[in-house]
């Protein structure tokens, strides 16, 4: 009986087991744009390319999409614009993360550019800075604001300011970047590693469409350059405010870059290979299928060893109780 009981104990076992395996072992991510492609090729009005690796789009980075209104010039009326970026998540994967992690929690929607620099960045992502009744005014914290999560400074040899380049800001602390961010609007190597004494500034991405828009913002008017004309500039403007609400509309992520695409043209690339392994390495992940598989040979070994000790059935002379005899047989009868 107790060897019966430990082999129902054991396919019981098995059986919570199956069923608790793909819950283990599942995706944690659940954002749905990881699963859409963004077709590269419909990328207009990027940055001046530079010889270097963020002039290349790679499979599977976040693509985000910034939906901006300003006003270029006096007397001009509102423009709209989207400008596109793509967050090198192989190289700087903290950095990356924090500007997804703020998208998804929709931080910068509603906010406004605070600091512009003709011929040099556009900065925003500040969430203290928007709008309170009229513009300017707004939070005494605008431009000082953050979500008080910091994060290291992240460097990395492949990322650096080139045109349209995304980086982080931060203060004197080179572990000081928040959620505050900022465009270049030319190539602005000075701010690298290698060219200054505070270690620099990070980048994380670059600008894939919608440059024209970022150009036109660094040169709308401003406290400290209020011509708004490129030709007469002020050599002192540093956080210079827009004279014209800059807003941020909306930030949101709208997929991955997909220039291979296996994500907009499921199947059609190749032959399909797919194996009864590969499904499930796809459903549950290497990690899943491997931990299934210890639990599952530490399973079949507890389940042979108790099978071996299965009991044999009790004779008579092994029974703990006197028998009970339907007739007896007499001895010298027939």
């Amino acid at each position: 009986m107790n060897g019966r009981l430990a082999c129902l104990l054991v396919l019981n076992l098995l059986c919570m087991t199956a069923l608790a395996l793909p819950f283990a072992a599942a995706d944690t991510s659940n954002s749905a744009w990881r699963k859409v492609g963004v077709d590269p090729d419909l990328w207009v009005d990027g940055p001046e390319p530079e010889d270097t690796p963020m002039q290349f789009t790679y499979q599977g980075n976040a693509i985000v999409e910034i939906e901006v209104s300003y006003v270029p010039a006096h007397l001009s009326s509102r423009s709209y614009g989207v400008i596109t970026l793509e967050l090198f998540e192989q190289w700087a994967p903290i950095t990356t993360n924090n500007m997804i992690l703020n998208v998804e929690n929709g931080i910068y929607d509603g906010i406004f550019f605070h600091r512009v620099i003709d011929d040099f960045v556009i900065q925003g992502g500040d969430p203290t800075c928007s709008r309170v009744g009229l513009y300017p005014l707004t939070s005494p914290q605008c431009g000082s604001g953050g979500t008080g999560d910091t994060i290291p400074l992240e460097l990395n040899p492949n990322l650096s300011h080139v045109d349209g380049a995304i980086g982080m800001a931060r203060s004197q602390d080179p572990d000081s970047a928040d959620a505050q961010w900022y465009i270049a609007e030319t190539e602005a190597h000075n701010l690298d590693p290698e060219n200054r004494d505070d270690e620099g500034y990070a980048t994380f991405g670059i600008v894939r469409s919608g440059m024209s828009h970022v150009r036109a913002i660094a040169l709308t008017p401003t406290s400290d350059d209020p011509t708004g004309d490129e030709q007469i500039q002020n050599p002192a403007s540093s956080a210079g405010r827009p004279t014209y609400e800059v807003e941020i509309i909306s930030v949101r992520i709208v997929g991955v870059s997909d220039p291979d695409g296996t994500l907009r043209f499921p199947g059609s690339i190749g032959e399909d290979t797919t194996t009864w392994f590969s499904s499930l390495t796809g459903a549950f992940g290497v990690v899943g299928l491997s931990m299934g598989a210890i639990v599952t040979l530490a399973i079949v070994g507890f389940l042979v060893f108790y099978v071996g000790r299965i009991d044999p059935p009790l004779g008579i002379e092994h029974s703990t109780t006197a028998p009970t005899y339907d007739a007896v047989l007499l001895e010298g009868t027939t």
